[in-house]
């Protein structure tokens, strides 16, 4: 995939479990795991403030552009 989430790398910088991530975005663990492993195929625009509001980021911050060779 030519996305890449950065989603661990910024928790870590937060030093923010996954669970209490969950708990702050309202999201089940299991979504937000899909979610930090890039298994997700897609992602709300109301998920992805509530992250970035509590981790305090942008966008950008969490999602990456790559391209495939």
């Amino acid at each position: 995939m030519a996305i890449i989430v950065n989603l661990d790398v910024m928790m870590a910088k937060r030093k923010m479990s996954l669970n209490e991530l969950s708990e702050k975005v309202d999201l089940t663990l299991s979504n937000l795991s899909i979610l930090k492993t890039g298994k997700a195929k897609a992602i709300r625009f109301s998920t992805l403030e509530a992250i970035c509001k509590v981790l305090e980021c942008q966008p950008g911050d969490i999602l990456e552009f790559t391209h495939e060779s």
